[in-house]
């Protein structure tokens, strides 16, 4: 059932929100893009699992893509030029994500990454987030933001290391 009330404002076009039963469900769906991930999906994060952080009702936050072909295939590069061509836009879009992953870590709930399909670059920092992560046959993690000239933060290559260990890292 979707969520009611003021709750309903969570959803947005490309990030959908709602619970069943003790299950909160959080969908990223942009799937014409492989649900890259773009600002007003970052900026949505904190909002929906501060409500499921709220409720006494939901019991674990499940996370997933829309479209059955990514789980998140990344940052939304065609955003970058509009969204990270200064200084001051690099962090406005760099204290945006802070926000999401916050979010994330004081979610106070287990959190499961429920993965189909591409979970790249920051798609794979999302599901790595999680506390589970279930993925299916056609699962294509990576990271491949190098080719983009970009790397991650300390923190970010920190996680995966923890996740997957210094071998697979």
């Amino acid at each position: 059932s979707p969520l009611k009330d003021e709750r309903m404002q969570l959803s947005t076009e490309k990030m959908k929100a709602h619970k069943d039963g003790g299950v909160g469900w959080m969908i990223f769906n942009n799937p014409e893009r492989r649900n890259a991930l773009g600002l007003e999906m970052q900026q949505a994060i904190p909002q929906i699992l501060g409500e499921f952080a709220d409720d006494d009702e939901i019991r674990v936050v499940v996370m997933t893509g829309a479209g059955g072909k990514a789980f998140v295939s990344g940052a939304d590069i065609s955003e970058f030029e509009q969204r990270r061509s200064s200084p001051e836009a690099i962090a406005e879009y760099d204290q945006i994500a802070a926000d999401a992953n916050r979010a994330y870590t004081t979610l106070g709930k287990p959190l499961i990454a429920m993965i189909q399909g591409f979970c790249m670059g920051g798609g794979l920092l999302t599901a790595m987030r999680a506390d589970l992560r279930i993925a299916s046959e056609n699962a294509q993690l990576g990271i491949p933001a190098v080719r983009l000239g970009l790397g991650y933060s300390f923190e970010n290559t920190q996680a995966l290391v923890d996740v997957v260990g210094p071998a697979s890292a």
